[in-house]
């Protein structure tokens, strides 16, 4: 009988410690797998964000991308010859030495191309005087020369126009120097909630030329950082979403010095948004001396030092 209550004993014991070992072994995997996942969503998050920023130099060094400009000039004469010669009015920096002559005539801007000059409209060439459409129009005449490498446009800005001009031999673009980041970091990603205004409700937005633009504000947005909270003045961006200016403590102490955008979607049911400040970027006036950009409005200046999305553009390579 001894014998028999030991064989049982050791028994227990065995199956007792093959048990506790296949519950480690059990825990370990419970383990082994959350690490996997965390690690996946982190190797996500990180290509993810790798993407965006590929797609931020794509976008600036394309065709019609910031660093094309090569010149903006106001509209005030009611004459002015465009061209790249020394006693051309509008003188541009390339293209041809006279490329046509712009006309202000009752409100109508009118082009006439230089005899000689090979210039086209949608493909198509133009063989004669044509009227200028601006970018506020929903159809904007655009002018192409040099082959297509180059192209003209009209804007209107704070009741003005100018004439904007870029080419694809921009130095801006052929010594562009990249973008510096801070690290993606997940604690960036932030949900906000948002506070519609009343429908057509406008914000007067200083721009970067003098003068204001007036621009839907359909509502703003609260978030928490650090146990504060923080409110931002949401601007309607034209496609369903919303843009966000911003200045917070490290503009001009790391990031760009006027501030920074900031794009997010429309809000969702439960009227919550998410700001993802690591997709901060630079306005088009960081990488170009003609753009017209719209700086961030008083309440939208950060008691925050926001360590996410790009730093202060360095400027072309030498």
């Amino acid at each position: 009988m001894t014998g028999g209550y030991r064989t049982r004993g050791a028994v227990a014991i065995l199956l007792g410690a093959t048990m506790a070992l296949a519950g480690c072994t059990a825990d370990r995997a419970d383990t082994t797998a959350a690490e996997t996942a965390a690690a996946e969503a982190d190797a996500a998050f990180v290509a993810a964000q790798d993407a965006w920023r590929a797609g931020r130099r794509e976008q600036l060094l394309a065709p019609d991308g910031w660093t094309t400009l090569i010149g903006l000039h106001w509209i005030e004469l009611n004459a002015h010859y465009i061209g790249s010669s020394r006693d051309s009015g509008m003188r541009l920096s390339k293209g041809p030495p006279r490329l046509g002559m712009l006309q202000q005539r009752d409100g109508r801007l009118l082009f006439t191309p230089e005899r000689g000059v090979a210039l086209t409209v949608d493909g198509e060439p133009v063989k004669g005087r044509i009227e200028l459409q601006d970018d506020r129009s929903g159809a904007p005449t655009l002018v192409d020369f040099d082959d297509g490498k180059g192209q003209l446009g009209v804007i209107a800005r704070g009741g003005r126009r100018a004439l904007r001009v870029r080419h694809l031999d921009a130095d801006s673009r052929l010594q562009f120097s990249g973008i510096d980041h801070w690290p993606a970091d997940r604690s960036w990603q932030v949900e906000a909630r948002f506070s519609p205004h009343p429908p057509g409700k406008t914000l007067e937005v200083a721009s970067l030329i003098g003068g204001t633009e007036t621009m839907g504000n359909p509502g703003e947005v609260e978030f928490e950082r650090d146990g504060q909270l923080f409110r931002l003045q949401a601007l309607d961006d034209g496609a369903g979403g919303l843009l966000l200016i911003l200045a917070d403590r490290t503009s001009g102490q790391g990031s760009y010095g006027a501030g920074r955008y900031l794009d997010a979607g429309a809000a969702d049911a439960d009227g919550l948004v998410m700001l993802d400040f690591n997709r901060a970027y630079n306005p088009p006036c960081a990488f170009t001396n003609y753009a017209t950009c719209p700086l961030p409005p008083l309440e939208n200046r950060l008691d925050l030092a926001v360590t996410a999305g790009e730093k202060a553009y360095p400027g072309p390579a030498d």
